[in-house]
């Protein structure tokens, strides 16, 4: 050992110099890029503000705004990447609007592409891009949305009669919703997008690797054994397996002339019968394709419809108005004792709920960034031109606090017909992105919100248990309040409607 260290001794002046050249070399071409735009003036070497990031997530994103206060946008440098954080609507605009081989690549996590796998719907362009969503366009006409409101209305009952139960358990006690909310969201997903093709043993084995995948994502991205993002890796590519084998059965009971009775269902439906008239399959229609487009549906809408769901319940313990009109409206349209599910008309009659769902989402859109990359040097503005490689952030959240009135406030009234702010200010409403990869599934996303939200009000009695800070903003990935929203409950209805799956 001591003969070896001899040996190497004489090489250490080269090292540190080598060492110190690199470190100088990646400091140049940081503030090369950044130019005047505000940001760190200096980083450190490789990881730059990634601890930050890591640690404070809330507090690092809250000063990348106030940094772009000036020009509309800032940037920074994480894990060997340069950042550029877009707080300016209309500059998010023009991020969205050129999602194209030349321009920018969506990529929904900065690290996404490694973590998601090749066959991904958020990477795709152009015709490939317009012909896919064609094809899953038949997954949200009226007649399938009604399907699976039918579905989300039975689980949500399900879930809030055990939520209550272990309320009860624990007097004075109270509970979290955020892993129970969770929970009931990841069944709900499982159970409208591929229903009876999962067994009790496969979904509790997709939970378990979904949750790995929920963890990895807010580490750092070390893709080797023993390490969280692996972990999620793998994990990603077993739910794509699992999914997989869902669209195999499903293809075949709809070839068999089978009714549908979940998401896949309607999409296998539309794909045999293209099938049968082209004899050849639609592009990317193979199983394999459509577990990992099915994966984007459930990366797409199980966090962000948990982060609504906190926060609608948060926001309406602390606007008891709001709380005691969206009671009143529900309790004139529809009642838990009727033993009947909300119809699609009635849930359209509720207009001052969806306007509360419209609201929650605006004042705390779920997914805050929407990560891309810059795939060439991209012009931005007149005088700054974001350099190829870069990883760009449009922030959602800072557009929903632009244009609208007072925008500082919840205020439902502002989406009722009179105001109609959405339409207003459209351009700053971005929960549900914009562009080519606008959300394809937005009123699915609107209608469970609005069914929980009636249901939960009007089946429980709920009391927040406030401390300092619980309405902080915390990401996990997406944003939900920083205790998990506490909360106690009691039943408020005299007793739970007898409804079930079949």
């Amino acid at each position: 050992m001591v003969s070896y260290l001899s040996f190497l001794l004489p090489f250490a002046p080269f090292f540190v110099t080598f060492l110190l050249f690199f470190l100088l070399i990646e400091q140049i071409s940081y503030l090369r890029k950044k130019r005047n735009v505000p940001g760190p003036n200096i980083i450190l070497p490789f990881l730059g503000n990634a601890i930050s990031l890591i640690t404070k997530p809330t507090s690092f994103w809250e000063v990348q705004a106030d940094l772009a206060a000036s020009l509309g946008f800032s940037v920074n440098y994480i894990i060997g990447r340069f950042i550029v954080f877009i707080r300016n609507t209309e500059l998010s605009h023009l991020i969205f609007a050129n999602v194209r081989p030349d321009a920018f690549l969506l990529v929904g996590h900065p690290f996404g592409k490694k973590l998601f796998g090749e066959h991904n719907m958020i990477y795709m362009f152009g015709q490939d891009h317009k012909d896919l969503r064609r094809q899953i366009a038949p997954n949200f006409t009226p007649r399938a949305l009604s399907t699976y409101t039918a579905l989300q209305q039975i689980i949500i009952l399900q879930h809030l009669r055990s939520w209550e139960r272990l309320s009860s358990e624990s007097p004075g006690k109270p509970i979290s919703l955020r892993l129970l909310a969770r929970d009931m969201n990841l069944e709900t997903s499982q159970t409208v997008f591929v229903g009876r093709y999962l067994s009790r043993e496969a979904r509790d084995k997709f939970r378990d690797d979904y949750n790995l995948f929920n963890t990895g994502l807010m580490k750092l991205p070390f893709d080797l054994p023993g390490f969280a993002f692996r972990n999620a890796r793998l994990a990603v590519e077993r739910l794509v397996e699992t999914l997989s084998d869902c669209a195999t059965q499903s293809k075949k009971r709809m070839s068999e002339g089978d009714e549908p009775s979940c998401l896949i269902d309607f999409w296998m439906q539309e794909t045999v019968r293209e099938i049968a008239e082209s004899q050849t399959a639609p592009p990317h229609s193979s199983d394999v394709e459509i577990g990992s487009y099915l994966f984007d549906f459930l990366f797409a809408s199980q966090d962000a419809s948990t982060s609504s769901l906190l926060w609608a319940v948060t926001l309406l313990d602390s606007h008891p108005d709001v709380l005691r009109r969206v009671r009143e409206e529900v309790s004139r349209i529809w009642s838990p004792e009727s033993d009947t599910l909300i119809s699609a008309e009635q849930l359209r009659e509720m207009k001052y709920t969806q306007a509360v769902a419209r609201e929650v989402i605006r004042y705390r859109p779920p997914a805050t960034l929407v990560p891309h990359i810059a795939m060439k040097d991209f012009p931005l503005t007149e005088s700054y031109t974001i350099p190829k490689g870069t990883i760009v952030f449009p922030s959602v959240y800072e557009s929903s606090f632009q244009g609208f009135t007072e925008a500082d406030r919840f205020e439902p009234e502002r989406f009722s017909e009179d105001r109609q702010e959405e339409v207003v200010f459209k351009r700053n409403y971005l929960a549900f992105g914009a562009g080519p990869h606008q959300c394809v599934g937005q009123r699915y996303a609107l209608n469970h919100l609005v069914l929980f939200i009636a249901m939960f009000v009007t089946v429980l009695d709920f009391k927040r248990h406030r401390t300092e800070g619980c309405d902080e903003i915390m990401y996990c990935p997406t944003i939900s309040p920083k205790d998990g929203c506490r909360v106690s409950l009691s039943r408020r209805c005299s007793r739970y409607p007898n409804l079930s799956l079949n």
